[in-house]
Formats: C-alpha cells, structure tokens, sequence
C-alpha cells in the first residue's frame, strides 16, 4: 500500500464546528428539560439578579433594581446589573451554553450567582419569537449601548446605540411572545409568577411598580411571642401549601447555608407518598417539587427553604444527588429529630396529639434509631390485648412481651390469651414487631417472645384424662371430619366460657396448607414435585373449650353425621371469630354445615339424640 494514501488527508484533520438548530433546541428545551414554560421569567429574573451581584461585587453601592412591565404581548425586563459590551454580545449571547459567570473577575464570585449552566436566555424562546438585548457595560463606562436582537429561526444582529438610549449602566430585555404563548406574558401572569419565584430575592424586584420580594422571609420575622410567631407561619403554610399545620419546625443550618420551616401535616399520609417540598436557591425559587430533600421517614412534614449551598440539575427545577445534599437531608433529619425529643421533654400535649395522627412516621425512624426508640417507648401506641398502650407501660405489666407477626394471629389468639393473662402485642402493623423485637436493646431484661398456636394450647388447661378417653369416640368422628381440611381437633378447658372453640395455626401451618392444596390441583409433575417439599409443619387445630355447655352437648351426641356436621360449624365460626379470610373449601364447608342443621332441625325424628 502506498504511504501517502495510508496518512489521513488534511481535510480529514481539520476541526469543525456543531451546527445547532435552533428551532430544535427550542422543543428540546420546552417539552424535556423544563417542566413549564413558565420557567422563562424565572430565567429572566435569575439573570438580572446574577447581573446585580457582579456589579456589586466591583461596586457595593451600585443600585439594585429589577423592573419588569408586560403590556399587548410583549414584556420588558431592567436591571441595574454588570451590563454587556459589544464584545461581551457576541462571546456571551450568541454562544449557547456560555457563562458569564465563567468569565476572569466573577470566578472567584461564583457561589454568590444563581446561574450555573450558561442557558440563560435560551430559554425565553419557549414563548417568544423574538429576543431583543439593550445593555450598557458598568465595567467599561465609556462603551456605547449594544443591542442584540435574535429571532426563534437562529439568526441574530448586534448594532451600537447612541449613549443615550441607555443612559446608566444596565440591561434592558425585549420579549415578543411567539403565536399561542400571549397569556405567559400578561401583566397578571408576569406578576404571579415573579411573586412565586422571587418573593425571596434580595433586590428591589418589582412588577409595575409593584413590590414582589416580601423580606425578610417568613421564619426570619420577628414577632412579639413565640405564639404569635406560630400563628404567622401556620398562615404562611395555609397560604402556600393550604393547610393549616400541626406544629412548626425550625430548619436552621448554618454550616450548609439552610435556613426554613418544616410544617407538620394535619393528618396522616402513607409513607409512599412522596413528599413534596419548596427549595429557593439564594431565594430564587428553584422547585415546588423537591422529593428527595428530607429523609425517608420524614414523610409527615413539607418544608420551605431557602440554601446556597445546593446544586440545581441543569433544568434548575430539582436537586442534583451529591454528598452536600446528603449531608443537608442528614441534619434536616436531625432537626425533625431534636423536635421530636424536645416534645417528648416538655410538651407532651402537643406530643401525644402529633402521634395520634403520625405515629407511623415516627416508628419508622424509631426502629433505625435506638435513641429515639428509648425516647418515644412512654409514647408509641401499639395495640395490646391490654388496650392501646405504649411499649414501656406493656413490659412493666407483663414479665414476657409476648407478640404476633401478623394481625391474622393476634385476632386468633387476643380474647383467648387474654382470659389466661397471657399479655399480647399485636405487631402484624407496619414497623410494630420491628419495634417489639428491639425493645430488648432499649430496655434491657426484657422478654420478648413470638406468641405461636404452641404457646397458646400449653396455657390452656387439659381436659382430665378420664373425661377425655369418654369423649374419644366423639373426638375420633370430628377429627375424620375435619382431617381433609388440614385441621386437628382438641380438647381443652379455657376462658371465657362463652367461646366454643377455638382455631389456631401459624405461619408454618398455613404454608403447608397451601403447599397441600397446590399439589392436590397440580398435574402429576407438580404434584410430585411439591410433595417433596412435603414438611413437617404442625398443622391448624381447632380447639374445643370442654368448659362451653355446648361443646359438652355436641360431645354427648352418638350420631356420626351429626357430630361431623355440629364440627364443621364449630369450625367455620371460630374463622370466622379470627377474621381469617376465608378459602373457597370453607365457603362451601360454612354452607354445608348450615344447610346441615337446618335439615336436622326440621327433620327430627322422636327418640333421636339432638342437641336440646
């Protein structure tokens, strides 16, 4: 091969430049990275603060003002900023994706600008056709006034004014909205929305004259009282989020530039919902929507913040996930925390009412955080056999916690256990045997124990041997009957004597249960296959309480039919009593019985044993 054909040609060296479509990059951004385009006066407002800010930098006592003024579909914005050059024209505005803020002499300024992402006013063509830019250098005082007008097609023209069409230094932008988009620049919706973004801006922000900054900020104010202080920010909350909050939490983070409230919600959400905050960004607001501000478990609270010390994604319309946001959720987290002990110390009150609407919230940080498991134990509600009560006045009354896993199993087990002194916490609701099960590591002797149908059956007292071999050929006939059910039946004698029978099985008898009728409704295959899984797994009973006059009728009856049929409602009442929900064989089981007895009852032949 000939060396020189090898080599790349010149041509093929020579750098070229991106061609960008304009019109493109303008659907891009409206319907991708922006949420709304009402994000345009928010890039507007961000520009002449940042502008404001640089002149302030190099002149502190320069004016601060931002006017706007939106009239027959077009809109004005003026500041009293840096201004522009002709040179800074072309390098900065004709350049997508510069920055100022990137330039010599504002580096060392950059945390104090809004703007990060160069995309400035890029994004107005969102609603305008046309962009008009008259700016006036207060670095370079003697440079003429430059104009730079572009359009939504790409093409843009830069000329010099006469000084006096812009006498000060500044910058003055032109909007025209595009066809369809007139509403976003009406005097009502330029007023709405700088009021929204900017009420916490540092400058002299004003929409026709109109103040729109409404300083200093909410949980800045000083008031007379702490009361008075409460009822102003629970009707900031009203006004903002339209609630009216339980309580107010300060969120006051020096070292991470945080300073806001947290309100505490009314009445109780899931914790899958997402909470939704409102972060402002050296008091621009930056998103209405911030999910990921505050810890998981924080679900009760939305907050209002204003920081600079977080980084916005490149839309500017939510957080950018780094360790500084880490580090903030952590220390919000922990303020939420501080105010939850703090509560607990000196106002349980305001406590108490906060659990009996949130308690789910705060189990959730409780079984993560050993601390506030210890602090919160006088206050978490949990449902015992004893009543509503919390943790440590449970272990105090009982020497072992007993506990279910399930809620199924405590409404098994809750009157029976409860008749034998046998305390019980139901923990089959979010979080609570989590908590039961760490109560050991917070309060240390303590027993803790899973109350299984083992458990239960050795409380109940045996039936006297006697008594029961007399019984075994009523015993045998229910337990045939019941067999094909997966059930076994005993006898035992508890209180109260008003429950007939009892069923009982665990999470162990259940799966086998299910194991069972899987392989009884599989082909050969399955079948032999999940009867390999076949366990050893004890399987339900359903307990007869000798003590029941009932139960002792049915016992002394001699017809084998009768008896299975009497079982099977003994049966499909004590479900019934669990609340367990039922399977399709007990439905049919439930029906059997009672057309059963019915057809015994109106059928008795005289001399027949019956249950009278």
């Amino acid at each position: 091969m000939d060396s020189q054909t090898s080599q790349p040609s010149q041509a093929s060296q020579s750098p070229h430049t991106f061609q960008v479509d304009l019109r493109g990059l303008v659907d891009l951004l409206s319907h991708h990275l922006y949420s709304s385009p009402k994000v345009y006066l928010r890039e507007l407002l961000q520009n002449a603060v940042d502008a404001i800010t640089a002149r302030r930098a190099e002149q502190p006592d320069a004016p601060a003002a931002v006017r706007l003024y939106a009239e027959g579909g077009t809109l004005r914005v003026e500041d009293s900023g840096i201004g522009l050059t002709e040179s800074d024209v072309h390098s900065l505005l004709a350049t997508i994706g510069r920055s100022s803020k990137r330039e010599d002499g504002l580096q060392a300024a950059r945390s104090d600008f809004l703007g990060q992402f160069g995309i400035g006013l890029l994004a107005c063509f969102v609603v305008a056709e046309r962009i008009r830019v008259v700016s006036r250098s207060a670095r370079t005082p003697d440079a003429a006034p430059v104009e730079w007008t572009a359009t939504d097609d790409g093409s843009y023209t830069v000329r010099t004014l006469p000084h006096e069409a812009r006498p000060e230094p500044g910058t003055t932008v032109h909007l025209v909205a595009r066809a369809g988009a007139g509403e976003w620049l009406t005097e009502e919706r330029v007023r709405s929305l700088a009021r929204d973004f900017g009420s916490l801006l540092p400058y002299d922000v004003r929409v026709a004259d109109e103040a729109i900054a409404e300083l200093p900020a909410p949980w800045d104010r000083a008031h007379p009282s702490p009361a008075t202080r409460r009822v102003a920010l629970a009707r900031h909350c009203h006004d903002l989020f339209g609630f009216t909050p339980l309580d107010t939490i300060d969120l006051n983070v020096p070292l991470a530039g945080v300073r806001g409230v947290a309100y505490v919600l009314p009445s109780a959400v899931s914790p899958a919902q997402r909470a939704s905050h409102r972060v402002h960004l050296k008091g621009m607001l930056l998103t209405e929507r911030a999910e990921q501000l505050l810890p998981d478990w924080a679900f009760f609270v939305r907050c209002v913040l204003d920081t600079d010390s977080l980084r916005p994604t490149a839309s500017r319309e939510s957080l950018y996930e780094d360790e500084t946001l880490a580090a903030v959720r952590e220390a919000l987290g922990e303020r939420i925390r501080s105010w939850l002990t703090g509560l607990a110390a000196g106002d349980p009150e305001r406590l108490a009412a906060f659990l009996s609407v949130h308690h789910l919230g705060v189990k959730s940080l409780a079984r993560h955080d050993n601390e506030m498991l210890r602090t919160m134990l006088p206050w978490l509600p949990f449902e015992t056999t004893d009543g509503r009560l919390s943790l440590e006045e449970f272990a105090l009354r009982h020497p072992v916690v007993h506990f279910t896993r399930t809620v199924e199993e405590y409404r098994q087990v809750a009157p029976i256990a409860s008749a034998q002194g046998i305390g019980v916490i139901n923990g089959g609701y979010t979080y609570d045997s989590e908590l039961v099960e760490a109560l050991p590591s917070v309060r240390p002797g303590t027993v803790v124990s899973e109350l299984d149908a083992d458990t239960v059956t050795a409380h109940l007292d045996a039936v006297d041997p006697a008594e029961e071999l007399a019984l075994s050929g009523f015993l045998m006939a229910a337990r045939a009957k019941l067999d094909p059910l997966g059930c076994d039946v005993v006898l035992r004698a508890f209180h109260p004597l008003s429950v007939p029978a009892l069923h009982l099985d665990d999470r162990a008898a259940r799966h086998e249960q299910a194991r069972a009728e899987a392989e009884d409704q599989a082909d050969d295959l399955w079948a032999g296959i999940l009867g390999s899984l076949r366990g050893s797994a004890p399987r339900a009973r359903l307990v007869l309480n000798h003590l029941n006059p009932l139960i002792r009728r049915i016992s002394s009856l001699r017809d084998p039919e009768l008896i299975g049929t009497a079982t099977e409602s003994l049966y499909g009442q004590a479900l019934l009593m669990a609340q367990r929900p039922l399977r399709p064989a007990d439905s049919a089981l439930l029906n059997r019985a009672f057309i059963g007895l019915l057809e015994w009852a109106t059928h008795t032949e005289p001399g027949k044993d019956d249950l009278r």
